[in-house]
């Protein structure tokens, strides 16, 4: 059970009923972050929202889908993944949340150079293979770029919507909204722009460009701040580690609007009771 924040306040989360339909797998919400370039902050984005909204009491996995650059294992501190159980992959856990990575099934030093239908057999079997439980959200750490991974994503599993990680300079935005327009190609709803690395030295004001450009909603801005890199280095997500920092605080509004851009795009559905 993920450790609850007592300053949330647990919601029924909202259900995007195409995921279980064609997965056969109860998770009610996937929820994609990408960017169009690398070097952006993504991956501490990805690891600070699944880690906020667990501590709402909220059942969150966390996919690291970045075939070529899996770091989740190293931002939540876990190694090795716990043994396989009937043929089935069993998320290691941290800090409230499930996860899975290619990171655990590689030797570290190991280059992967593959084509697309290794990656996407990849992506499909870290769906098929994995026993993730009932999730509300399962959060998913995209590669950079707009290339095989998103394509396969996007076909392997309905994704009830995207997130767009930028820094606040011109050049990454003009990324993000390649990254962007991948998402409407693939019909994935854009929940909205997150500006990370905000402040003096990159400057601010990218996010809130791309988000007006796209017409999409800001959900945050996260500061340009040490100590958020040097959490993820040891393993412990700022979240978890200074629930109080600034940083903290932004994630954690992060994730109620996140909730709430999710709610909006399926129509506020609920899960419908079956009878078996």
């Amino acid at each position: 059970m993920a450790a609850q924040n007592t300053n949330d306040q647990p919601q029924t989360p909202p259900f995007d009923p195409r995921i279980e339909a064609k997965l056969g797998v109860p998770i009610k919400n996937i929820i994609a972050v990408a960017s169009g370039k690398g070097g952006v902050g993504k991956s501490t984005v990805s690891v600070n929202l699944a880690v906020s909204l667990a501590r709402t009491g909220a059942q969150v996995g966390l996919l690291d889908a970045d075939i070529y650059g899996p770091n989740i294992p190293i931002m939540m501190g876990v190694d090795e993944m716990p043994p396989v159980e009937e043929g089935k992959l069993i998320p290691a856990e941290a800090h409230g949340v499930r996860f899975m990575s290619m990171g655990f099934l590689l030797p570290p030093e190991q280059a992967l150079i593959w084509r697309g239908p290794m990656l996407h057999k990849a992506i499909q079997q870290l769906f098929s293979d994995v026993r993730w439980g009932e999730l509300d959200y399962l959060v998913v750490d995209l590669p950079p770029g707009t290339g095989d991974a998103q394509l396969s994503l996007a076909q392997i599993a309905p994704l009830t919507g995207g997130l767009i990680v930028t820094m606040p300079q011109m050049v990454s935005v003009a990324d993000a909204r390649r990254g962007a327009a991948a998402f409407e190609q693939l019909e994935v709803p854009i929940l909205g722009v997150v500006e990370n690395m905000s402040g003096e030295i990159f400057g601010s004001g990218g996010g809130e460009t791309a988000a007006s450009e796209l017409g999409a909603t800001l959900l945050g801005t996260v500061g340009l701040d040490a100590d958020v890199s040097a959490s993820g280095d040891l393993g412990v997500p700022i979240v978890a580690a200074r629930p109080e920092s600034d940083a903290a605080r932004t994630f954690s509004v992060l994730a109620h609007k996140v909730v709430a851009q999710l709610r909006a795009v399926s129509g506020g559905n609920q899960p419908q009771l079956r009878i078996v």
